[in-house]
């Protein structure tokens, strides 16, 4: 079983980690002017109109105020303006992402490459605009299945995080709703009646019934909550299953934690990576992938990795070089996408490239400290 970080360990974590609180909101307007496109240092300029060719990447750049377009054979081919600190982005079938950044969520514009709107938070006690790990606002994110709302987890430096909806037609927030610390992820039902905010600093999960505004929390917490918010055993990413809706949470490559959202009941089944784990996606078919992001002891856990698990707990391990965040897989189920960004240190500004079947891996530089990635 997993050893908890030691105090002064964590004490230095949380020191070194922690933004600055002060009152009011993030800076950022829903009716902001947007910026311009420009094109990636080194790169081509980007297209100005038209729709990107089928499985672009589209990657958040943490390290910076962007996010970047990427071909996934030759790299960036630009970027655009989002807003500072970008974590997660999710993408409609209209073109539009929206990015959760530390102002505000951004809308752009796939097609034109143009931020369309800033829209701005309701969470109060946000602090300065900054970045890092700890920074105050957007993390998670997630598009409703009929694309009316938009769901963001809001972290709220040394304090219980908020889940703010957006209506994209209007393009304001319709509510705020308490969740645990430091909302990691965020994800909706198959049918949009539930979202979940995986609440990382309090080794839960936050169940949203849109339709009542009704709220829960479910733990998850699988080697327990000693040591508090210096543990490195908590959830970070969740996936919902395809077929019965549960919820995948990876945790160490040791165990994935099979939550039912209606009854709050859990099961344990067994995985073999043996790294500590974060991003994690599941394709139609039940796929799930996982990233593992190196070990938390290195004279006992394996390195960097991707799992790549089948419905029926088949795994494949691939190894990676370096730290990983995110994950997304291509349209034939072939091809992953896994961010380098990392969110804490160790990062790099690239993409690993995988092949599923071959387990082959190309690194691509893309973008600057990559982490929330989506497939257009």
């Amino acid at each position: 079983m997993k050893r908890l970080v030691l105090a002064a360990t964590a004490a230095a974590v949380l020191v070194t980690g922690c933004a600055a609180q002060s009152d009011g909101g993030a800076a950022g307007a829903a009716d902001s002017p947007a910026p311009r496109a420009s094109s990636t240092p080194g790169g081509p300029a980007p297209q100005r109109t038209g729709t990107p060719p089928e499985g672009t990447l589209l990657v958040a750049d943490f390290g910076s105020d962007t996010v970047t377009f990427v071909d996934p054979g030759t790299g960036a081919t630009g970027s655009v303006q989002a807003g500072a600190a970008p974590y997660g982005l999710v993408v409609g079938e209209d073109g539009r992402a929206w990015v959760a950044t530390a102002e505000g969520v951004a809308v752009v514009n796939t097609h034109t490459h143009e931020r369309e709107a800033l829209v701005a938070y309701r969470t109060k006690n946000l602090g300065p605009v900054t970045g890092g790990e700890y920074r105050g606002g957007g993390m998670g994110i997630a598009l409703a299945p009929d694309g009316r709302h938009v769901y963001v987890g809001v972290n709220v430096p040394g304090g219980e995080g908020t889940l703010e909806t957006i209506d994209t037609t209007t393009r304001k927030v319709t509510g705020t709703t308490p969740v645990g610390r430091r909302p990691f992820d965020v994800d909706v039902s198959r049918d949009g009646r539930q979202v979940y905010a995986t609440d990382h600093d309090s080794f839960d999960v936050t169940v949203l019934d849109t339709a009542s505004g009704a709220t829960r929390r479910i733990e998850v917490a699988p080697y327990g909550t000693e040591g508090g918010l210096g543990s490195w055993l908590k959830p970070h990413y969740a996936a919902v299953r395809p077929s019965d809706g549960r919820l995948l949470f990876p945790f160490e490559g040791e165990k994935l934690v099979v939550v039912d959202p209606d009854t709050g009941r859990s099961t344990t089944e067994r995985m073999t990576a043996n790294t500590h784990q974060h991003g994690v996606t599941v394709t139609p078919d039940g796929t799930l992938f996982a990233v593992g992001t190196g070990p938390i002891d290195p004279a006992e856990d394996e390195g960097p990795s991707l799992t790549v698990r089948t419905k029926d707990r088949k795994e494949k391990v691939i190894p990676l070089d370096g730290p990983h965040e995110d994950v997304a897989v291509s349209a034939d189920g072939r091809t992953a996408y896994v961010t380098g960004g990392f969110t804490r240190d160790g990062h790099w500004n690239g993409i690993s490239v995988v092949d599923v079947d071959s387990g082959d891996v190309r690194r691509l530089a893309a973008g600057e400290r990559p982490l929330g990635i989506a497939v257009l």
